[in-house]
């Protein structure tokens, strides 16, 4: 064997021997399009785009996710598919949360195989993080933050928890309902929406780090002036992804 060859194949065998250690590319598109979900969900597909929102978080087999208020289960069922066998997801809800909005319908979808890595965490946003759990990989809060705005929760005290259990590193995702600019949080009870730049001013009080903003849920048709249940025009969203410092 020639001396070139035989540096190859050394590189070949040691990219071999290293390939349990490297992530493998996530497909989100068959996650997303797997036969085992349900109707409703794909319904939800449409409006949520949850192939271009897992590739925005970056979501990989293996990591450890908090699912902030995860209400019926529809996202933390996709992290649960994208962390795989080999991770674990936990999905938080207060009680009050379940017995006026979930009731059985979480427990419903906990019975699908694709929920066995799942842990249903029932704690108040104050303290939504067992104390079991640390080093987390992920956060993702989505379209609830500016439901604690108007409820009886510390914000800097739930933020600077989740922070906390951050691994350094580790990522929190962000996503909710445009206000107009100026409205701030007036309109969170209203309206289910928040002023961007509020959200951002608060959780980066708490020390995160923005890493990347996402387009792909803007709609600057919506005049931002209505609830966003049942619309006339679609809903105008951000998706923020930030970033525990190293």
């Amino acid at each position: 064997m020639t001396m070139p060859a035989r540096h190859a194949a050394i590189a070949l065998f040691a990219l071999v021997m290293l390939m349990p250690a490297i992530a493998r590319a996530q497909d989100y598109a068959a996650i997303v399009a797997a036969p085992d979900r349900s109707d409703a969900d794909k319904q939800t597909d449409v409006r949520r785009q949850p192939a271009k929102v897992l590739a925005f978080a970056g979501v990989k087999e293996g990591m450890k996710v908090l699912d902030m208020e995860a209400n019926a289960g529809y996202s933390t069922e996709l992290f649960a598919r994208a962390v795989g066998p080999t991770g674990m997801v936990w999905a938080q809800d207060p009680a009050a949360i379940i017995e006026r909005f979930v009731k059985d319908k979480f427990d419903n979808r906990a019975q699908n195989p694709a929920m066995k890595n799942v842990v249903h965490v029932i704690r108040e946003f104050d303290d939504p993080i067992p104390p079991d759990v640390s080093n987390l990989d992920m956060i993702t809060f989505f379209y609830a933050y500016h439901d604690v705005t108007y409820m009886p929760v510390d914000r800097a005290k739930m933020n600077a928890k989740m922070f906390a259990v951050l691994k350094p590193g580790g990522f929190l995702v962000i996503a909710d309902h445009s206000a107009k600019q100026g409205e701030g949080t007036t309109v969170a009870k209203t309206l289910h929406r928040i002023e961007e730049a509020t959200l951002r001013q608060e959780i980066e009080a708490a020390g995160f780090k923005l890493v990347a903003e996402g387009d792909f849920l803007h709609h600057p048709e919506d005049p931002r002036d209505d609830k966003v249940f049942k619309p006339a025009v679609p809903v105008d969203e951000f998706i923020l992804k930030y970033q525990k410092p190293n």
